[in-house]
């Protein structure tokens, strides 16, 4: 059923959805040859060459399908299935943890191999936030391997894959045995990477567990509880810094970003790397207020799940989403753990292929 309204059309499916689709839409969408590239199925239509007060001379529904027909006699076709598709979620939904959440574990080679595992891997993945790949090589820059499902290498200033013991380049806490309080890494870039892997090769040391946060858990909660502070932590900059005798990274951001729609994209927070605030900024007292609670939730239990990783374990997070941390451990053994950066769009883009 269609009825043809001053500006648009409104449309009423077989699904009992209705639709309002402005004249412009229309005429924008049309999946005609003419208004399409036929091999690739890009558009081809350019906007700007109808009139901005374009109006049709007729609208019908004919073989599940919208026809419309222009003033320059140009004819639209748009099924409408492809209406009805186009307000479906293309990826899982994010999912928040229940109490004593533990990081499902998938095998590493049938993640590379087996196409059917992979897909609910990445599923799990996008949904929780954090995977874990089990009987992972011990072999040193086994990561590189991960780009079958996450694309290339996220490379930084620093190193390519980072090895993180205590007998290595220290140039960050994580370089020593001391232990490790919930971040995110490079949170010193203002475009931070977006999926971390770390994979751990050898670990004989007592003590060390792991621990992950989800911080956009964190956030929503500070949402409903004290919108004030949210907002406050949305809009206020903090800088973030972190170096070493070659290289320096630096940037100012808010904690916490949201997309257009309101919904929460990332949660940048790193203890080590935030820098000295300018105290003569207005509302640095309110910002503070903000970060101690946010700082509190950070700490909270209810947000976080603890584990050992062993050596041959790889653990992946959505750097933007979820923070990770170490407990202290007593180097009295072979500790050693690589870790890379990935695309997070890379994953979604091979969860739907």
């Amino acid at each position: 059923m269609i009825e043809i309204k001053k500006d648009s059309v409104i449309l009423s499916t077989g699904s009992n959805k209705q639709y309002d689709l402005p004249f412009l839409w229309l005429r924008d969408n049309c999946q005609c040859d003419e208004c399409r590239i036929i091999e690739t199925q890009e558009k081809q239509f350019l906007l700007h060459t109808v009139p901005v007060d374009i109006s049709p001379k007729s609208v019908e529904i004919k073989d599940e399908s919208l026809f419309v027909l222009w003033p320059d006699n140009h004819q639209s076709v748009i099924p409408l299935n492809k209406i009805e598709e186009s307000g479906k979620p293309r990826y899982p939904e994010h999912k928040l943890w229940t109490s004593k959440f533990t990081p499902r574990r998938f095998d590493w080679s049938e993640f590379l191999d087996n196409k059917e595992i992979a897909l609910e891997a990445l599923k799990t993945f996008v949904s929780f936030g954090v995977i874990i790949l089990n009987n992972a090589p011990k072999e040193p820059n086994s990561l590189e391997l991960l780009s079958k499902r996450f694309g290339p290498i996220h490379e930084t200033l620093f190193e390519r894959i980072h090895n993180v013991s205590v007998t290595g380049h220290v140039y960050n806490v994580a370089h020593t045995s001391k232990g490790l309080p919930p971040h995110n890494d490079f949170a010193s870039y203002k475009s931070q990477p977006s999926v971390q892997a770390l994979h751990m090769l050898e670990n004989e040391c007592e003590g060390g567990e792991l621990i992950i946060v989800d911080g956009w858990e964190i956030v929503e909660d500070l949402r409903k509880d004290n919108p004030e502070y949210f907002n406050i932590l949305k809009e206020f900059n903090v800088p973030f810094r972190q170096f070493d005798e070659n290289n320096e990274t630096y940037a100012e951001a808010p904690i916490i970003k949201c997309s257009s729609d309101g919904s929460v994209e990332s949660f940048r927070f790193s203890n080590q790397l935030m820098q000295m605030i300018d105290p003569s900024r207005e509302d640095v007292k309110s910002f503070y207020k903000a970060y101690h609670e946010v700082s509190t939730r950070v700490h909270d239990s209810k947000y976080r799940s603890t584990f050992r990783l062993n050596g041959g374990e790889v653990l992946i997070v959505a750097s933007l989403r979820v923070l990770h941390a170490r407990e202290s451990f007593i180097p009295n053994g072979k500790r050693h753990l690589q870790d890379a950066y990935f695309v997070y769009d890379n994953a979604l883009n091979n969860y739907v292929i």
